[in-house]
């Protein structure tokens, strides 16, 4: 990234020197970020987030449902989604069925397959669970959907499987498909929408004919550039699959070590334990707060999370974990990174017991 920063600032789109420099670099990002995903490089409209990009596979898809009769038109999710997409989907105007999940998170293909209407412009499902991690059976969805009332649209919310478990855009088979580059390793502030060759969509934002007339405004060339570098990095040498094996076998071993802890019965693992995203666990812990124990782990060095990432500052129960029927209000999520390593999860194990019997003891008095 460090040289579009430092020293060519050009705009992509025009035709001097300094523009087709910048310009081949962001082509170039284009195809490593494709390669990775199973797609092709004009396929992939680059973004400033994954949530620009759900939100704009919500719009667009509403957008395109409304333009022959200007109806409000229906969308089907479910229970289990990121607050990026229920609030896009909520703002759309659309009508919503919401498809609820069992106890491990799972969504039932069929169910949501059932639930279009001949009027319904989306169905929205993420392929891997950004809580507790379960890895869904989008596949089943794009396929049940392929025949059936209406022609709506699917759309994947891959953000948290890319970069860990293998996606395929041309076999999975959805009309669109979101990603972050911070969930894989890439900088913040960039992510994509990956649309079907031949789909056209209004745009979510206009103004401008970058990324071929599919979103306005000009593109962030070193964040673009560095989303296609982390990508090239995991499909080199089978790095994904390396990192993805490391990642299990530290997650496992928490599972485990917990699960074997005197006293700590009452700790539980949320979500599918084997049909899941590797790098990601979710803890119930009984008898405390997450809170508290949040922050009596980074006291000692260890960051870990309560409930997801953009609903961190609402301090209220997880939607996710209230939908699949379990605790919500005493989880922890805990996850590795591709700079995780076994102290790590060392450092993790010392102090969990240590802070939650702490707690414990406080409230005994």
């Amino acid at each position: 990234m460090l040289p579009f920063l430092r020293d060519h600032h050009a705009d992509p789109g025009r035709l001097h020197a300094e523009g087709r420099v910048t310009r081949v670099a962001l082509e170039t990002a284009r195809e490593q970020v494709a390669a990775l995903l199973g797609a092709r490089p004009r396929e992939v409209v680059f973004t400033a987030s994954g949530t620009e990009a759900v939100n704009t596979a919500v719009w667009g898809a509403v957008g395109r449902f409304r333009e022959p009769d200007g109806g409000t038109g229906h969308i089907v999710t479910t229970a289990v989604e990121h607050s990026a997409v229920l609030d896009a989907c909520r703002r759309s105007g659309a009508e919503l069925t919401f498809v609820g999940v069992d106890e491990q998170g799972r969504f039932d293909p069929d169910e949501v397959a059932g639930a279009r209407r001949a009027d319904t412009a989306l169905v929205s499902v993420q392929l891997a669970n950004h809580e507790v991690g379960t890895l869904q059976r989008a596949a089943e969805v794009v396929g049940a959907c392929a025949d059936g009332p209406g022609d709506a649209l699917v759309h994947v919310d891959a953000a948290m499987a890319a970069g860990h478990v293998p996606v395929d855009f041309s076999g999975l088979g959805p009309a669109l498909l979101s990603v972050s580059a911070h969930k894989l390793g890439g900088p913040k502030g960039a992510g994509a929408l990956l649309v079907r060759r031949g789909l056209r969509l209004p745009p979510l934002l206009v103004g401008g004919a970058q990324e071929r007339a599919r979103r306005g405004g000009l593109e962030d060339v070193p964040a673009m550039v560095g989303f296609g570098a982390a990508a090239a990095e995991l499909a080199a040498d089978d790095r994904l699959a390396r990192e993805a094996a490391d990642a299990r076998r530290r997650t496992d071993r928490v599972l485990a070590a917990l699960g074997a802890m005197p006293g700590f019965d009452d700790v539980a693992g949320y979500g599918d334990p084997g049909e899941r995203v590797p790098h990601l666990v979710c803890l119930g812990v009984g008898g405390v707060e997450a809170e508290p124990v949040l922050l009596g782990l980074d006291q000692r060095g260890v960051a870990v999370h309560s409930g997801s990432a953009c609903a961190s500052e609402m301090l209220e129960p997880s939607p996710i974990l209230a939908a699949m029927g379990v605790d919500a209000e005493h989880s922890l999520r805990v996850s590795v990174g591709w700079s995780s390593t076994d102290a790590d999860v060392d450092a993790f194990l010392a102090a969990f017991p240590e802070v939650v019997a702490s707690l414990r003891s406080l409230g005994a008095r």
